[in-house]
């Protein structure tokens, strides 16, 4: 019998609770923040100094890594920065970076920052998997940036064109010698430069520039420190593909390697099927300290994992614990994952989520001292204010602090809306308490409030929780799904099948939803679960909105572009399973 997990040293669970009249709650952690950096780069220049020889960054070149050591790294952001000042970039000529994560990509990023230049990387997808390039489009005439970046300059010919764009080569950039100019800009960065622009879609489609203060970076470093002082007693070493155009992989992870002078893997890889593996052969010859994936990364490395004993063993070595993000973990695919743990190293590895967005740097909340099952997203982070505020029947969480951002680039109506009367950022999502008897156990994310909807009946549907219920009551069939049932009776669902269900044969498939259906209706009441459902063939249009760049699936674009997808699914009886 396998004991608890005793896992790396985390913070205890610990939050204050104000109650008001209106029902609204005010939540925050006893600990107050501790001091944190003014910059970012101040934690560049203090490994330089401090380890000069350790590897910060390394990505696979053939057979081999390349490797940059703080030493290094520091060097080429600073000749770097002194070529974007030399070319008259400033506060407000952004830099845009347009490809995947690399070396060159974090050394034009930190040597932007240093000397207050603000970066944006913007989605790969939007230069080369969309076919107008409208999103980059509508970036490019709110960003305006003053100098571009790609890798692989043929490949984003295309997009280039498409906004009229030339590019600058890294090797340009690295040519100036550090200059006292350099040491001028560096220390004339305060807590409010504008350190990154990230570019969110939210449910409308229209490209929002999330601005990312110093502050923000750097206060929520020390927010995450104090959730895990583990990460001061040893440096992290990640393994790591996500993007860094989105704030998990791009804040988060990265700049808790720099904070505390870890070594960061790019990994190339992705969880998608022809590049899985590559994940796959990377992490054979890196033990990863910390973990991070979304759950379909989780999910599409599984089947490696169990085949592979040389993978298993270099993967759980030294693991200290796992962390998932973007979207709930089915409960079938964390099992797993505890069961290979217990089968490689006699132990089980601790599990952390949380819950962040591009507004919050990322991390608002956190699971402290492991998450209790899929779904849990923790309590808030120390230094971050959460109100709970009624909408419906439901509680909004709305976030203050100063990892929040102050607003959106050269967007003063939607910076407006986005906050209350008492400056709290309005996430749109909802929480609910794992135990309203003891907030220490935290909470669990209760869906888009945008989302939900009535039926017929007045009964409300909460879309969420239906919606990852119905995954993994069909795991591993289901990718994602999309619940239907506005104005009408009963709820149903557009479902995206995954890889996994692309070696079964049509019969065995309607079985085993028609069996995921029959299971869902046997454990609650007609507003908790769908009936029906239809099978897309089609996936999901990035162009379309229907589909972010990191897999969320946006409800209202699917329902409003598949309408008549919709009427199919309810025109035949309950639990006919249709393609569509």
């Amino acid at each position: 019998m396998i004991g608890p997990i005793a896992g790396p040293r985390c913070a205890p669970p610990r939050v204050d609770v104000e109650r008001r009249a209106d029902g609204t709650m005010i939540l925050r952690s006893p600990e107050p923040l501790g001091p944190y950096a003014r910059a970012v780069g101040e934690w560049l220049e203090q490994w330089a100094s401090r380890s000069p020889q350790r590897c910060f960054l390394a990505e696979r070149s053939a057979d081999e890594w390349r490797r940059v050591t703080y030493a290094e790294a520091l060097e080429a952001v600073r000749r770097i920065g002194g070529s974007l000042l030399a070319r008259g970039l400033t506060r407000e000529t952004p830099v845009a970076i347009l490809s995947d994560n690399s070396i060159n990509h974090a050394l034009l990023a930190l040597g932007a920052m240093h000397v207050g230049v603000p970066v944006a990387p913007i989605s790969p997808a939007y230069s080369l998997m969309s076919k107008d390039h409208a999103k980059l489009k509508d970036i490019f005439e709110l960003l305006q940036p003053r100098l571009v970046f790609v890798e692989g300059e043929q490949r984003f010919a295309p997009a280039l064109a498409a906004v009229g764009a030339g590019v600058t080569p890294i090797d340009a950039l690295l040519e100036r010698e550090h200059s006292e100019r350099v040491e001028e800009a560096f220390r004339a960065i305060g807590p409010d430069t504008v350190a990154k622009i990230l570019f969110t879609s939210g449910s409308t489609g229209t490209p929002k520039g999330v601005i990312n203060t110093q502050r923000m970076l750097c206060s929520n470093q020390q927010s995450w420190a104090q959730v895990w002082p583990f990460l001061e007693d040893a440096p992290p070493v990640l393994c790591e593909w996500l993007p860094w155009n989105h704030t998990f992989g791009g804040n988060g992870t990265f700049n808790m390697v720099l904070r505390n002078g870890g070594t960061f893997y790019i990994d190339g890889g992705k969880p998608t099927p022809d590049l899985i593996a590559t994940t796959a052969r990377n992490l054979r010859e890196v033990s990863p300290t910390i973990y991070f994936n979304v759950p379909r990364g989780y999910e599409a490395l599984l089947p490696f994992l169990r085949e592979d004993a040389q993978l298993r063993k270099s993967f759980f070595s030294r693991l200290g614990l796992l962390q998932y993000a973007a979207a709930v973990l089915p409960q079938p695919i964390w099992k797993a994952y505890e069961d290979l743990a217990v089968q490689t190293c006699g132990e089980r590895i601790l599990w952390i989520t949380g819950y962040g967005a591009t507004e919050t740097a990322p991390a608002a909340m956190f699971t402290n001292r492991g998450a209790a099952r899929a779904g849990t997203v923790g309590l808030p982070v120390d230094g971050v204010e959460m109100k709970l505020a009624p909408v419906g029947d439901k509680l909004e969480a709305r976030f203050r602090g100063p990892s929040i951002t102050p607003g959106y680039w050269r967007q003063p109506e939607l910076t407006q809306a986005a906050f209350d009367e008492e400056g709290y950022y309005r996430t749109g999502d909802a929480m609910r308490f794992v135990d309203s008897a003891d907030p220490r156990q935290g909470f669990e994310f209760d869906g888009r409030i945008t989302e939900d909807f009535k039926l017929t009946t007045g009964t409300w549907v909460h879309v969420g929780a239906i919606r990852v219920k119905l995954i993994a009551a069909a795991d591993p069939l289901v990718q994602d799904a999309v619940i239907t049932g506005h104005g009408r009776s009963e709820i149903g669902a557009l479902v995206f099948l995954s890889p996994a269900a692309k070696n079964v044969d049509a019969a065995e498939l309607r079985a085993r939803l028609q069996g995921a259906l029959s299971k869902l209706a046997q454990e609650g009441g007609s507003s908790t679960h769908p009936r029906r459902l239809l099978v897309m063939t089609e996936p999901p249009s990035i162009d379309a909105n229907e589909i972010t760049d990191k897999g969320y699936m946006n409800q209202r674009a699917v329902l409003e572009r598949r309408a008549l997808l919709v009427e199919k699914l309810y025109a035949g009886a309950d639990g006919v399973i249709t393609a569509g």
